[in-house]
Order: C-alpha cells, then sequence, then structure tokens
C-alpha cells in the first residue's frame, strides 16, 4: 500500500527558526575560529620573531689596531651579541665548522661569518695599499624554509651593515684629514656583505617548502583515510545508510560490539595506508620531480606517520561519534597547521601557537620529513624526536580508542538500530 502521507516542502520548512539554529551556529563559529587560528599564526612573523636561531662566526685571526685590546672581529661579535638584535635572534658563537653542522642539521637558520683577515683589511684601507674591501658573508639555510631563511638573512644582514657603519667611524676618525674623498667615502661604509648558500638543497624542492606540502599530504592521506573508512565500515555493516545520486541501501545490521568495530577499522587503517603512502611517493617523486633522498626510509616514515594520524582519527571517532570527524580535524589539521613551523618558523608566531607544536602531530611529522629531505636524515635535524613522537601518538590512539569503547560496551552503549520498514 503506497504512503498517501503528505510530502514536506522545502518553502515551509525554511520557516522554522530551529532548522537555521545549529547550521547558522556551528557554520559561523567554525569560520571564526579558522580566521582567527590560521591568520593568527601568519599575520605578523615580524613582530612575533623571538629568538631566531643564527650562527655567529668569528674567524678574524688579526692583531688588535693599536690603542685597542680586541680585533675588529671580536670587537663585531661582541656589538651584535649585545645588540638590540639580540631580542629577535640567538646568536650561537660558534667555530666555522660548528657553524657548518648547525646549517647541515637545521639547527640554525643562517650565519653571519666574518673572515681571518678581516683586520687586516680593515687597517690596510687606512693606507695607500687599499685594494679591496674586507667582506662578511652571510650564510642562509633554504632547508629551513623560504621565509625562515629569509628572516635570518634580513638580520644577519641588518647586523652587518651596523658593524661596517660603527666600524667606518673609527676608521675615519683614526684617518683623520689625511684622508681624501674617496677614501672618506669608502671609509663611511668599508665592509663588503655579501650572500651565499650555506646548506644547498635541490633545485625541485619548493625552495624549502616541498617538506610542508609532503607532510600536510601525509596528514590528509590519514585523516581522509581513517574518515573514509569509518564511513564505509558503517555502511557495510548496516549501521549508515549508503547513498549515491538517486540510488539509496541500506545493509542489513550486523550486531558487532564497538570494540570489534574499531579493531576492524584500525586493521583496514594499517592496510590501506600502504596503498595511499605508496601512491603519494609515486605521485611526488616519480611523476613530479620532487627531489628526494634516503626513499626507502622516506616510505617508512611516511607510513609509520600516515598510520598514526589514521589510528588518532579511527580513535577519535569511535569516543565521540558523529562529531569525530569535526573534532579529529580541529587536532590534525585546524590546530596543526599554524603551530607547524613548515612555514612560519616558530620563533617568528605568537606564543599561543609555540605551546601547540609540542605536541600537535603536523609539526612533530614535518620535522622528521624536513630531517630526509634536506638534512640527509640525520637524527639531531628532527627525525628522532620525530620516531619517538609517532610511536607516543600511535601509542594514545590505541590506548584511547580501545578505553573508550570498551567502556562504552560494558555500559551497554549498543549501535544496533532497527532496520526501516
Amino acid at each position: 500500500m503506497a504512503d498517501a502521507s503528505p510530502q514536506a516542502r522545502a518553502a515551509t520548512l525554511l520557516g522554522h527558526p530551529k532548522l537555521w539554529l545549529v547550521p547558522t551556529v556551528l557554520t559561523g563559529l567554525l569560520a571564526l575560529l579558522l580566521a582567527l587560528l590560521y591568520m593568527g599564526g601568519i599575520v605578523n612573523p615580524q613582530g612575533a620573531l623571538h629568538h631566531l636561531p643564527i650562527a655567529l662566526v668569528n674567524s678574524d685571526t688579526g692583531k688588535p689596531p693599536p690603542g685597542q685590546k680586541q680585533n675588529a672581529g671580536a670587537q663585531i661579535a661582541a656589538a651584535i651579541t649585545s645588540g638590540t638584535s639580540n631580542e629577535k635572534a640567538e646568536w650561537r658563537t660558534l667555530t666555522r665548522a660548528q657553524a657548518q653542522d648547525q646549517l647541515d642539521s637545521g639547527k640554525v637558520y643562517g650565519a653571519l661569518v666574518v673572515p681571518p683577515d678581516f683586520t687586516a683589511s680593515l687597517t690596510a684601507l687606512t693606507t695607500a695599499n687599499a685594494t679591496t674591501r674586507p667582506t662578511m658573508t652571510v650564510l642562509t639555510n633554504p632547508g629551513k624554509g623560504s621565509l625562515g631563511s629569509s628572516l635570518a638573512s634580513q638580520i644577519t644582514t641588518a647586523a652587518a651593515h651596523q658593524a661596517s657603519q660603527t666600524i667606518g667611524k673609527q676608521l675615519t676618525a683614526a684617518a683623520g684629514g689625511q684622508a681624501n674623498s674617496t677614501t672618506k667615502l669608502l671609509l663611511a661604509d668599508p665592509v663588503n656583505v655579501v650572500t651565499q648558500v650555506g646548506h644547498p638543497i635541490g633545485s625541485h624542492s619548493g625552495l624549502g617548502l616541498s617538506a610542508f606540502y609532503y607532510t600536510l599530504l601525509l596528514v590528509l592521506a590519514g585523516f581522509m583515510g581513517g574518515n573514509i573508512i569509518t564511513n564505509a565500515v558503517d555502511t557495510a555493516l548496516g549501521y549508515t545508510d549508503s547513498e549515491i545520486g538517486p540510488w539509496h541501501t541500506r545493509r542489513p545490521t550486523v550486531p558487532i560490539s564497538r570494540t570489534q568495530t574499531l579493531l576492524l577499522n584500525m586493521v583496514l587503517t594499517a592496510g590501506i595506508t600502504v596503498v595511499s603512502v605508496s601512491l603519494i611517493m609515486v605521485a611526488t617523486i616519480s611523476i613530479l620531480g620532487m627531489d628526494a633522498t634516503h626513499i626507502p626510509l622516506l616510505w617508512v616514515y611516511s607510513y609509520c606517520a600516515a598510520l598514526a594520524v589514521g589510528l588518532g582519527v579511527q580513535a577519535i571517532n569511535a569516543a565521540f561519534g558523529g562529531v569525530g570527524q569535526l573534532v579529529s580535524m580541529f587536532v590534525f589539521i585546524v590546530l596543526g597547521l599554524p603551530s607547524s613551523g613548515a612555514t612560519v618558523p616558530l620563533q617568528a608566531v605568537p606564543g599561543f601557537y609555540r605551546f601547540l607544536s609540542h605536541f600537535e602531530p603536523m609539526r612533530q611529522l614535518s620535522d622528521g620529513v624536513r630531517a630526509i629531505l634536506y638534512f640527509d636524515a640525520r637524527g639531531d635535524a628532527g627525525l628522532t624526536r620525530s620516531w619517538i613522537m609517532i610511536a607516543i601518538g600511535a601509542t594514545l590512539a590505541l590506548l584511547f580508542g580501545f578505553a573508550m569503547t570498551r567502556y562504552y560496551d560494558h555500559r551497554g552503549h549498543k549501535r544496533l538500530t532497527p532496520q526501516p520498514a
């Protein structure tokens, strides 16, 4: 017998305020939070910049000029480390070899190098033997990202020019009236500042951004894969209707506990992640030609990273039910992107994001990807910490997920629902 009940019309339903209330509040709140969180992390990196690690190398071996206790390199180093730029930069006084090691491990964003003959070259400017201007070298580290490397370059270049002008005043005063106009012009800004790449990366590395986008792919693979698997399992077990275009079906409901459902979801996640991670590497490396070394290690790391995210999504979905996808989106993406430190250095974001970076998954994963892609897979470049955090994250996901489902099962919160007529 056909259903003779009248069908509702959209025009009538639109007049009900309750229909508007929930989606309006949730959509507006989500838009507000997204705007505040995303833009809050990048809108003023210069203003938020605080203690950006930069190496300072004083290789000057010259004797102190007459009447002075230190050579020019030592004077510059002392002036820079005690100057106002110290608020924005964390100057690390290192040898040339130490500075190169920290550039190669991603521990510093750049370096300022004073050469061995610096004092001798400066002293020669006040004599007729002057041939070339003394040089200070600014070293960049593009593996730390284009913005971070640029900020470090700006700070080091400004510090070098400030030191040059200070030294110029001393040299001009020492020369007195003996210097001609050309020499005075030279002495006003005597130091030549050159910029070089301190730790080169490949030309197919997105100017240091390929690590961020690759990490984002891994997070999205775990996030979307986890949600797709959850929905697919619920559909296959008869707990959710399947609707594709005009076709609507619902399978017979399979009696299964929440714990067993979560176990099924996690095993499927572990297997399907193999495929998704492999395809990501084929697309990025084989097809697009992204610069990458340590390919076997990168695959293993990528699989573990995406799996940890997928397990976390499954645990959250099992614990929070229908709103789990929204919760996991905030955990893994909304809060993860601005606190990852992969595009804007953590030293250039507000303190709230630096706090999040201690445990937000994307920061932990991006450090490991950057270490593999740019820093020869060195453990001290962030890879060791990333492995530890992946292990902790996966363990917490398993403990939290199964603790919640066992609690629900123990309390009798079954998912069985009657079939529609």
